[in-house]
């Protein structure tokens, strides 16, 4: 199981490195990334929340800035709730099922599989496909499409569920650290806001910021 973000090939950004990268493929986070693709994780996520305060709703971000660093920024460091398009990848090494998010849904979700260990009812995944999580007993089965009566599925112990959900915020919490260290080099004037919102959107404490240098 791995937190994966899906992510496009970057189209002239030149605000920091970013990674080539194919379009609309996943990139799996964790501390083993490069800075490149730390950079395109970020760019990513930023880009998905690139939105003018809305002067007709209950919108009190301030006005975007007009440089554009902080301009492209402003979202992602103003918006209370972000969205990282993605979420959790599973795997089946026997089978060679793979349980991929849907369209739609976010990283932000990922701690919703927990609540399938609770009892909490089904919790689907996005759309396009369907993916879906449900508790039979103490099985949990991961479904790869639920508009397909004939879709692949992975079943695991619920045990072994809270056991990946673990390896999940470890990968997560590893991200951040370096995502951390990235951004006080490549954006030093503006790392602490950024590594709180990238700590928003992992539903992860805040790390300790490095001073930038």
């Amino acid at each position: 199981m791995q937190p994966v973000l899906e992510i496009y090939a970057p189209d002239a950004f030149a605000l920091w490195p970013v990674a080539e990268g194919e379009p609309f493929t996943y990139l799996a986070l964790s501390g083993a990334l490069t800075s490149a693709e730390v950079g395109t994780a970020v760019m990513r996520i930023a880009e998905c929340n690139d939105l003018d305060p809305d002067p007709d709703a209950e919108d009190d971000r301030p006005p975007r800035p007009a440089d554009p660093l902080g301009s492209f920024l402003h979202g992602m460091l103003t918006f209370d709730s972000l969205f990282a398009p993605g979420g959790l990848r599973v795997t089946d090494r026997s089978t060679g099922v793979t349980f991929l998010p849907g369209c739609c849904n976010g990283l932000e979700d990922w701690r919703d599989c927990c609540t399938v260990v609770g009892g909490s009812g089904p919790v689907e995944f996005g759309h396009d496909p369907t993916p879906l999580a449900e508790l039979f007993g103490d099985t949990v089965r991961l479904v790869v499409d639920a508009e397909r009566s004939d879709s692949p599925v992975i079943e695991l112990p619920a045990g072994d569920l809270r056991r990946l959900l673990n390896g999940v915020e470890r990968d997560l919490a590893d991200f951040l650290t370096l995502a951390a260290d990235w951004g006080s080099r490549q954006l030093p004037d503006h790392h602490a806001p950024v590594t709180a919102a990238l700590a928003r959107v992992l539903h992860l404490p805040t790390p300790v910021v490095p001073s930038s240098r």
